[in-house]
């Protein structure tokens, strides 16, 4: 009796496709590195951000009431003493951008602690031997800290329309709006991951921020304008990232005199700088 003929061998219809596929099963493909893998890490550590909040809204509405007395308080009385020159507008208008600056400054600002607290986990070395350029890591987190600031921005915003401040609800605007605090909080995070670098606990670390949070904030224009200011004040204010978000945000919320290409731009080269100084102090946080 004769055997039965065999099946014939199925052949793809796609001679290529088949191999590509006998490719891949013997050389798997390279890992992403170098700048690929930045946009990846920065989505992810934001993505990490977003669940933080979604299931924890504390951090938000507690956030929320420096801000709210600022407006409500500071805002309301120097509104109706007018003490303060604002190129006549309400002071409580003038005042807006700066504290939407100052309570995004205020997040990032502590950022370098969380950066400790995974060393002390054993997060932060597990992240290191990874394929995860440490600027990848650093951008991660410093536009992650961009979008809890963003958050809270939006809160303030809100406050603010409450209480009648005449701001633009111009989507344009509203976009630079959030470009802007993204930057400004890219950079106070950096900083913060800077010194965390350099003191490496987190005792030292929030006596820092303390002592570094309040002198940026008033040494800004975020209160007052520059030309008030005693002239070693407007040298300080000159050198402060603080005060160019404050520019921006007033320029692009209430339509004053601006140099929002400017601020932009140095908001832009201070992130940079940030994030390279955070990058070359991350091993040290390792050790």
């Amino acid at each position: 009796m004769s055997e039965a003929p065999a099946a014939p061998r199925t052949v793809s219809a796609d001679p290529a496709t088949a191999e590509n596929g006998l490719n891949l099963l013997l050389t798997p493909p390279q890992p992403r590195s170098g700048w690929r893998l930045i946009p990846a890490r920065v989505i992810a550590m934001c993505a990490v951000e977003l669940q933080k909040l979604r299931h924890d809204r504390t951090e938000l509405y507690t956030r929320a009431v420096q801000p709210a007395l600022w407006l409500l308080i500071f805002g309301q009385t120097f509104t109706r003493i007018k003490a303060i020159p604002t190129g006549g507008i309400p002071y409580i208008d003038y005042l807006a951008p700066g504290i939407i600056a100052q309570s995004a400054m205020f997040i990032a600002i502590f950022y370098g602690i969380q950066i400790i607290w995974e060393r002390d986990a054993g997060i932060l070395n597990k992240l290191l031997v990874t394929p995860t350029p440490r600027s990848a890591l650093i951008t991660g987190k410093a536009f992650a800290a961009g979008v809890k600031s963003l958050i809270q921005a939006v809160v303030v915003v809100v406050i603010a329309a409450i209480l009648g401040v005449a701001l633009t609800w111009n989507p344009l605007k509203l976009l630079g709006v959030g470009a802007i605090v993204i930057l400004g909080s890219a950079f106070f995070s950096c900083l913060s991951m800077t010194i965390a670098g350099i003191v490496l606990s987190r005792d030292r670390l929030m006596g820092f921020g303390q002592a570094i949070t309040m002198p940026l904030f008033f040494g800004s224009n975020a209160l007052y304008p520059v030309a008030i200011m005693p002239g070693w004040l407007q040298t300080v204010s000159k050198v402060n990232p603080l005060s160019y978000e404050v520019d921006a945000l007033r320029g692009l919320l209430l339509g004053t005199p601006s140099h929002v290409g400017t601020d932009f731009a140095v908001l832009l080269v201070a992130a940079a700088l940030g994030i390279a100084a955070a990058s070359s102090l991350l091993g040290r946080l390792a050790r």
